[in-house]
């Protein structure tokens, strides 16, 4: 019998409404770790993306007994040599957001306009208790803003602006945002392969 209920790793009240607009038409009943108050915090004590989401992952479906998703994202700035990466939720303390982009910022202080490229990356493992996983990958390229502007969206959106849209992902719908976002596409990727994973 296929499961009916999927727990996704986070307590992040962003996530999971991007997350939760993605999987609706499955008809599939989502939890997140809101529901599990008895999980603590998970270390993360991987060196990449894929490890950090896998830990996450494999720790709720051992407690759980559930298929999880779980995501490791993170901003990777050239001119920082890839920093914050898989620090950006903790960069300048735990899932500050504005003291994360006050500390970016600050790093970028001298950086001229045409140097501040950056990639948000996320990783997306899907794991079920059986150990069968599913792991897809998604990136946006953009540069980092001098200073934070529009106000939807969390974390460095403020900060991310693509060029091609002339705005900042904080600068746009949620809608938009998932037509273009790290998240958004490696959770299409995802979408592909979802079913056969679901019903394996």
């Amino acid at each position: 019998m296929k499961p009916s209920t999927l727990v996704i790793a986070t307590r992040n009240q962003g996530k999971t409404r991007e997350f939760s607009e993605m999987l609706a038409p499955k008809g599939i009943t989502i939890k997140t770790l809101a529901d599990y108050p008895e999980v603590g915090a998970i270390s993360e004590t991987g060196t990449t993306f894929e490890e950090n989401a896998t830990l996450k992952a494999q720790a709720i479906a051992d407690h759980t007994q559930l298929p999880v998703l779980a995501d490791d994202s993170g901003l990777e700035v050239v001119a920082l040599n890839g920093e914050p990466g898989i620090y950006s939720a903790r960069y300048a303390g735990d899932h500050d957001d504005a003291a994360n982009n006050a500390k970016l910022l600050g790093k970028l202080k001298n950086v001229p306009a045409d140097q501040r490229q950056a990639v948000f990356h996320t990783t997306l493992v899907l794991l079920k208790p059986s150990g069968l996983k599913l792991v897809v990958d998604g990136e946006v390229h953009g540069q980092i803003l001098t200073a934070p502007r529009g106000a939807n969206g969390f974390g460095y959106d403020p900060l991310f602006y693509i060029p091609s849209k002339g705005k900042t992902m904080a600068e746009m719908s949620d809608a938009e945002k998932n037509s273009i976002s790290h998240r958004g596409r490696a959770t299409r990727k995802m979408m592909t392969q979802f079913d056969d994973w679901w019903e394996a």
